[in-house]
């Protein structure tokens, strides 16, 4: 995992096609070597066909890569094998390090990318209660106050996802926790983006991109977290600065 927070997408290939040379057919082993292709460069081909022949070979093994073709489907904008992968998930999550959100979340994320406002505003108001339950009791735990940051500006609660988002940064520094870290940065710039605060979220966005992180090229180019920002020049340098130099 270290290259790909490092960037380093073609190690992280050959380290897969590595291990594939072992285990040809394991599918988690596949599905991570062809996600490099979709941050690398932005192309879902090979992640799109590998899920295929997971689903049409090992299809009691799609759950164990619900994540990353819930990923695949988001960044395609294919509303139908989003909602499939997000079935799929079950009760398992998708997210980065700490940061795991639950299929109920991907739901509204689905619906934010479909710009049906009523249908995510609605699935965030349901999974609010539980999380703010999750950040009393640990209210030290960065992580869930970021994921409590992002279900807020999903509902358009401006100030308290500011400040939830604001306060998580401030729980997981960097010199302490750098893997946490730079995803607390990097979703307080989504939170920044949901509620309008473009300054922000680009500035925060483009520290992340300096950092190592899960923040690739593909994801920034692709994935609707980032929608608000498209078509403003000073987004699309930081997607340039990642993108792939050869």
């Amino acid at each position: 995992i270290s290259y790909t927070l490092l960037r380093r997408f073609p190690d992280v290939i050959a380290t897969n096609d590595r291990a594939l040379g072992i285990r040809a057919d394991d599918p988690e082993t596949n599905a991570a070597r062809d996600l490099a292709y979709l941050d690398w460069k932005a192309d879902t081909r090979p992640l799109h066909r590998a899920i295929d022949e997971i689903r049409a070979k090992n299809p009691q093994a799609i759950k164990n890569i619900a994540d990353l073709w819930f990923i695949c489907a988001l960044a395609e904008r294919d509303a139908a094998s989003a909602k499939m992968a997000l079935t799929e998930l079950g009760d398992a999550t998708f997210g980065d390090n700490q940061t795991q959100l639950t299929a109920a979340f991907g739901r509204g994320l689905l619906a934010r990318m479909m710009k049906d406002e009523a249908k995510a505003r609605a699935a965030f108001a349901a999974i609010r209660p539980e999380q703010e339950k999750i950040v009393r009791a640990q209210p030290e735990f960065g992580p869930a106050l970021c994921t409590l940051a992002l279900i807020d500006a999903g509902l358009g609660r401006k100030e308290e996802a500011l400040r939830e988002s604001r306060r998580a940064v401030e729980l997981v520094p960097l010199e302490r926790d750098a893997l946490n870290g730079v995803d607390m940065i990097h979703y307080s710039g989504i939170v920044a983006a949901w509620v309008g605060e473009k300054d922000l979220a680009l500035q925060n966005l483009a520290k992340a991109a300096q950092l190592p992180g899960f923040l690739s090229y593909g994801r920034l180019k692709l994935l609707p977290w980032y929608d608000p920002l498209r078509n403003d020049p000073r987004f699309e340098k930081i997607v340039a600065s990642l993108a792939p130099k050869d």
